[in-house]
């Protein structure tokens, strides 16, 4: 599966791209029809300690499924976001077999 990253004002180090891929593309064994992935990864103007977002979108055949998270890493950002969209493929999956 295609994993695209865009990191906004900011260059991701390759340790990081390497942790998202991993993660991302583990989300795509658990159904196919997945076509790819979007990752964005932003630092919010604020002072509260987490200020990193991780925001990714799962293209799926008909669907796309979507989550976003916010944290003090992107690696812990990247992880509550992709439990969130392991409970959306249950539903999804569930709902496809109806």
């Amino acid at each position: 599966m295609k994993v695209n990253i865009t990191s906004v004002h900011f260059k991701t180090d390759r340790k990081l791209e390497n942790f998202i891929e991993k993660k991302v593309n583990k989300l795509s064994d658990m159904i196919e029809g997945v076509m790819g992935s979007e990752v964005t990864l932003k630092l919010e103007n604020s002072e509260a300690k987490d200020n990193k977002v991780a925001e990714i979108r799962l293209l799926i055949k008909g669907n796309d499924l979507y989550a976003k998270k916010h944290s003090k890493t992107f690696e812990e950002a990247t992880d509550t976001a992709v439990s969130a969209l392991k409970k959306q493929l249950e539903k999804y999956k569930e709902k496809q077999r109806k």
